[in-house]
């Protein structure tokens, strides 16, 4: 069924559980889709999107804090910023490169390239043992969505584009808006250079993150106090392909704030 014109539509999932290392969450996330009868069939325009919590505490991507020792960095400016030194500790571990480390904020790059705020070590939404765990990124991204977007095609029927996403801040922006760190089943931008806009003026930089747009939209629906971490986003119809988040990382040689 086509997409409907000039529409897109983000539906929460819910009555997923608390999930759990070693959970089965292509299951668990197929459950709550077959939940929503609305929903079915699925569409070719459907893409599903999954938040990057669940998929590191499915995968074990978590670090007891009680195991941690830091560093005397990491304990200096954990004081200086009133911040927990164990946190700051497993940021730094984490980190191919410390971008900045000042005024209580600590910006690393990760070892998949991601330029971000903490490295993406996250204390939220961890489940029972808040303020003992901090979650990590999930090691590869693109690979944890294949596996969710193989299941539900075993389950379906239906080659299901799938996205895992994050929040990431933005430079000279306040707050956070979700982005993908992972993909399976679409590309992750659409390039529009060489396209005649409407007026027929030929584009020459115009290249869409199609897959981070996904993902933002999706939050709005699953929201960050809900406890629900996955959402259906009908409508967008990306361009389906084999590809990798990496594609969307702007290569260091054409970085301009490096």
């Amino acid at each position: 069924m086509p997409a409907d014109a000039g529409r897109v539509e983000a539906v929460a999932l819910d009555g997923i559980p608390e999930i759990a290392l070693g959970d089965d969450l292509a299951a668990i996330l197929g459950d709550a889709l077959e939940r929503r009868v609305d929903l079915l069939p699925l569409r070719a325009d459907d893409v599903l999107v999954v938040t990057q919590k669940i998929v590191s505490k499915a995968e074990g991507a978590v670090v007891d804090l009680t195991t941690v020792e830091p560093r005397p960095e990491a304990v200096e400016f954990a004081t200086t910023w009133d911040r927990d030194p164990r946190q700051i500790e497993v940021v730094l571990r984490e980190a191919r490169r410390v971008v900045r480390m000042t005024n209580g904020v600590l910006i690393t790059e990760t070892p998949h390239g991601f330029v971000c705020a903490n490295g993406g070590v996250d204390a939220s939404n961890v489940g029972p043992d808040s303020g003992q765990i901090v979650t990590l990124l999930p090691r590869d991204p693109d690979a944890s969505a294949t596996g969710i977007r193989r299941a539900i095609e075993a389950r379906f029927g239906v080659d299901l584009p799938v996205i895992i996403s994050d929040s990431f801040g933005r430079p000279w922006r306040w707050g956070i808006v979700d982005v993908a760190i992972g993909v399976s089943g679409m590309l992750p931008l659409e390039d529009l250079r060489g396209v005649a806009d409407h007026d027929g003026r030929v584009m020459r930089s115009t290249v869409r993150a199609v897959a981070d747009e996904i993902a933002s939209a999706a939050e709005l629906a699953f929201g960050k106090t809900t406890a629900r971490p996955a959402a259906l986003v009908r409508g967008a119809n990306p361009t389906r392909g084999e590809a990798t988040i990496r594609e969307a990382l702007i290569p260091a040689e054409n970085d301009l704030f490096r």
